[in-house]
């Protein structure tokens, strides 16, 4: 696509990644700052009409509010704010697969800080995206470039 790119993993804090790779699953005080500064990224490069990806396991329904609207998504149930504050635009593509292709793929990953024995946590957690949300949903077990392809064709 020639955007830019931007690892959410990148961007915890120290005390959230040593939490994680204790093998202690973080609650929402803990991502709610790192969600964030997540937005603040994207509302810049909004403003810099930078289109962009951003890898990120928003697994709540709030977590989404916040990565498009920013701390104000916390205090309302609103997804739209009027002015410059609008929620952003954003397309969320829904990774689905089988939780054994998953914790396969975990468990391949190295240099990583979060461990597999955290995948049931995120399983625990996860809202998966609905109506009104603006989402599509890809299963994992496609191929990449079939994964790809079809995230572009929504885009586009």
């Amino acid at each position: 696509l020639g955007w830019k790119f931007y690892d959410a993993d990148d961007y915890h804090s120290p005390e959230n990644k040593k939490k994680m790779s204790e093998g202690i699953p973080l609650n929402d005080e803990d991502r709610i700052p790192w969600l964030c500064e997540l937005h603040d990224i994207l509302r810049r490069e909004d403003s810099s009409r930078q289109d962009v990806v951003l890898a990120c396991s928003a697994l709540k329904k709030v977590y989404r509010r916040v990565l498009a609207s920013g701390a104000s998504a916390i205090e309302s149930n609103q997804s739209e704010q009027p002015g410059e504050n609008a929620a952003l635009k954003i397309l969320f593509a829904h990774l689905h697969g089988p939780r054994d292709v998953i914790a396969g793929r975990l468990e391949k990953r190295k240099g990583h800080f979060l461990p597999p024995e955290l995948l049931k946590s995120q399983f625990d957690t996860l809202e998966p995206p609905s109506a009104p949300e603006n989402f599509i949903t890809v299963s994992l077990e496609k191929s990449l470039p079939e994964i790809v392809l079809e995230i572009e064709n929504a885009i586009f």
